[in-house]
């Protein structure tokens, strides 16, 4: 550790030392449209040799714009304004002799027309390929109207979801999301609830990275998806109104509201939606339970479930940017998830002998009526303390969670001649849950000479939950506390971190990136209940290397390397139950422990059009589900476990062209091998697998402002842990048309108009032997209208940073189960 902060220390005076020696070079210039001149427009010095980023800047209320600190170089200028095309000027140079260069005047040229006060802009790309990550622009795609934000997750490259809504990246679990560069101290499942209640109107675009450098937490076994909200840029009052209405098995209804009040040093900015999704989803389950011995089939239980979601939620968002100064903004923000409603199951168990004949009938009724809270906020300040681009930020974060979760559970047993074999048993279970959690960071950013940038920050988190299940039976019509299934557990975490971060161009060919994170994490949880508990510390270190290379102007190469951990989710540690019916439940291990994975990748870019890349990562005691078996009781559990060592080969390819004038087109195919290697109650596990996946956008733009898309994806079979899953697919429809002036669109979204979409799979090692079938209400209509209305210019971005938290939201889950 005191190596360690002596390395910092070193390298802050090294940073120090070298950033004195920066030249005072200027680049000035003039823009205007006729003779209005051009205000907040963005420009973007580049180099000349490469075309990267070396500083940004804004014109004046004049048109005006000054670079400052600029050393000896060739360079070019982009210019970006809202309402024009952009604009390239040719190569220039600062040299010995001349440290200031005035471009001629700009004369922009307008791309839209400004309706009503509407700027229509040209439409992105669906996709954007860059060298660091991938950028899905949710807009672009027509068919993502009257979707969640899983779904348009789903249908973004290299993403799959799984059954349960969990998200993999190129065929590995364990991603970090981020919304709005923050974490959302969700789990998996409960995560993947709140972005099936997000309406696609809400988002802007979606980042995906596989390798994140050493700013990010160490978090994400397979890397970091950032899911960008609306945030408007344009001064004056703007913002746009959406209303959508879906049919499927059942009816859903989305809708949104997103405002933006910017002035000269205030920014006040808000959003709302209300989401209403009554679902529906059946679940079929055949046991075969044999002898362990002869291996000779003793039972069958054929479990057959419906189920009937009912949902309603609210998502808030607001906040407020101050200039203070030229050199300092501090903004805050709050943002809240709220949602309840119910969810009822009816589940028929057929229980039959070896030779098929019926022998019982169970019948289970499970209502359930939960609700999930969420309210947090945030304060973050931003100080620039000079043009050259030193740059210190900082976040200070509270979130907390509450949960409750009532259900009530009521088996009946008749025998085959449909006749009553014992008296009806009733369960019943509280679950409430409280989580709270504190965290703040700094980051501070150093441009060195010769090309080079340095990084260094800190980060601390403190978490504390508390899960309380408590379940009871009705005997002689009195509700008696079941021991057995009742657990109160409570979970603290406080997690440290520190990490810097060097990159540098070293020609104009060659440029890379060195980054370490140390991470120390302290643990501890406590079953009231049983009295047992447990601790645990360590701290770990967290590479990452990034090296880039140019061979020519259409040819762009990167090799990358991380060391990643990912952490159980919370309530996956805490051994409560949560039932099914009475022969299937799902129970938390409080003995899991963190996995922690390598992952390299090598990245190839042609023209910006095709991107290729091959990876491979080894990942350590792996998190996954796992099917249990009680032979005594006849009974079926899925919990977590460290099951193996695991190593994946992964190789992709990703194509996006606009083809012609009225078709755009976007590609996408993966192929992975998995090898999981390691132990299974006490059994050797050691299977392994390939699968591909592949899916793909069609747009077409038509006259009079119509367009219409075509997408979808396809999954082959593949092994997950203990489970075989079976190929999946997906088709989608989409229209859109543009009216009133181009201030509404008017569209009109068939999601898997096919019905390919739903789970098979089956899980046979030791003594299970399941077969598994999953359908849900997935083919639905959807249709919905959008207005938009704004009055002013393009303004700057606010500060789009991390906050203070970046892991911990991704670990909540609901009090009510796994």
């Amino acid at each position: 550790m005191r190596k360690l902060l002596s390395v910092i220390v070193l390298l802050g005076a090294a940073v120090t030392s070298q950033a004195q020696n920066i030249q005072d070079g200027t680049i000035s210039g003039k823009l205007a449209a006729g003779a209005k001149p051009v205000e907040s427009a963005t420009i973007n010095l580049l180099l000349a040799k490469d075309s990267s980023l070396v500083k940004a800047g804004l014109t004046d209320k004049s048109g005006n714009f000054l670079l400052e600190h600029i050393k000896n170089g060739r360079y070019l200028v982009q210019v970006d304004a809202m309402g024009y095309q952009k604009y390239y000027s040719a190569a220039f140079a600062l040299t010995e002799q001349q440290h200031d260069h005035k471009l001629a005047a700009i004369e922009l040229t307008a791309a839209s027309q400004e309706l009503n006060g509407v700027v229509v802009t040209a439409k992105k790309q669906f996709v954007e390929q860059h060298l660091d990550k991938t950028v899905v622009n949710v807009d672009a795609s027509p068919s993502n109207a009257g979707l969640s934000a899983l779904d348009v997750l789903e249908k973004s490259p290299g993403i799959t979801v799984d059954k349960d809504g969990n998200v993999s990246l190129k065929g590995k679990g364990g991603v970090l999301i981020l919304v709005d560069g923050k974490p959302t101290y969700l789990s998996a499942t409960d995560l993947a609830n709140l972005l099936k209640n997000m309406p696609s109107t809400n988002l802007d675009q979606i980042e995906i990275m596989t390798n994140p450098p050493a700013k990010y937490d160490a978090a994400g076994n397979s890397g970091v998806i950032n899911i960008r909200t609306k945030k408007l840029k344009m001064k004056g009052l703007n913002g746009s109104v959406t209303l959508g209405a879906g049919i499927g098995h059942n009816p859903k209804s989305n809708n949104s509201f997103n405002i933006n009040y910017r002035t000269g040093k205030v920014n006040l900015f808000g959003n709302y939606s209300y989401n209403y999704n009554k679902g529906y989803q059946t679940l079929d389950l055949t046991r075969n339970f044999r002898d362990q011995n002869t291996y000779e089939l003793l039972n069958v239980f054929q479990q057959f479930t419906k189920m009937e979601p009912n949902y309603q939620s609210h998502t808030f968002k607001t906040g407020m940017d101050i200039t203070a100064s030229k050199k300092t903004t501090i903004g805050f923000v709050v943002n809240g998830y709220l949602e309840h409603g119910s969810f009822s199951s009816n589940n028929t168990t057929n229980i039959l002998d070896a030779h098929g004949t019926l022998d019982s009938v169970t019948l289970a009724h499970n209502i359930q009526r939960d609700h999930f809270n969420n309210v947090g906020t945030n304060f973050n300040l931003r100080h620039t303390f000079d043009t050259a681009g030193r740059e210190l930020t900082a976040d200070l974060d509270y979130i907390h969670y509450s949960s409750g979760n009532h259900q009530e559970f009521q088996n009946i047993f008749y025998n085959n001649s449909n006749s009553k074999t014992q008296p009806d048993e009733f369960i019943r279970g509280e679950l409430p849950s409280n989580i709270n959690i504190y965290s703040a960071k700094v980051d501070y950013t150093h441009p060195l000479k010769h090309n080079a940038k340095f990084e260094a920050g800190a980060k601390s988190s403190y978490v504390k939950t508390d899960n309380n299940a408590l379940y009871s039976t009705l005997q002689n019509d009195k509700w008696i506390e079941d021991a057995g299934r009742s657990n109160h557990f409570i979970y603290k975490e406080n997690i440290n971190a520190v990490y810097v971060n060097l990159n540098k161009q070293f020609s104009k060919k060659w440029s890379g990136q060195l980054g370490l994170r140390m991470e120390n994490t302290n643990a501890s949880g406590d079953q009231l209940t049983t009295d047992q508990n447990f601790k645990r510390n360590y701290t770990q270190l967290f590479p990452t290397s990034y090296i880039g290379y140019t061979l020519n102007d259409k040819n762009q190469f990167s090799l990358s390397y991380g060391r990643r951990i990912e952490r159980p989710d919370y309530q996956d540690m805490n051994p409560f139950y949560y039932f099914l019916d009475k022969y299937t439940y799902q129970v938390g291990n409080p003995y899991l422990k963190p996995q922690f994975s390598h992952n390299i990748e090598l990245n190839h870019t042609y023209g910006g059009v095709l991107t290729s890349s091959i990876g491979f990562s080894r990942t350590n005691d792996i998190i996954m589900d796992v099917l249990k078996q009680v032979d005594s009781t006849r009974t079926s559990f899925q919990t977590k476990a460290n099951i193996a060592a695991t190593t994946t080969f992964t190789a992709s390819m990703s194509f996006n062209k606009q083809l012609t004038k009225w078709w755009r087109i976007s590609l996408y195919g993966q192929g992975n091998y998995n090898h999981f290697k390691g132990f299974v109650n006490t059994g050797i596990l050691d299977v392994s697998g390939f699968n591909f996946m592949t899916n793909f956008s069609n747009q077409f733009e038509l006259k009079h402002n119509w367009g219409l898309e075509l997408s979808g994806f396809y999954r082959s079979s593949s092994v997950e842990g203990t489970i075989v899953s079976k190929p999946m697919g997906l088709m989608n429809f989409a229209v859109s048309k543009q009216i009133m002036k181009k201030k509404g669109t008017i569209k009109l979204n068939i999601r898997d108009f096919a019905n390919l979409q739903y789970f098979r799979g089956y899980s046979r090692y030791q003594n299970v032997d399941m077969v598994i079938k999953n359908h849900w209400d997935n083919r639905v209509v959807n249709i919905s209208f959008t207005y938009r209305f704004s009055k002013g210019v393009s303004a700057s971005p606010s500060r789009k940073g991390s906050s203070a938290s970046d892991e911990e939201q991704n670990r909540v889950k609901k009090g009510g189960g796994n």
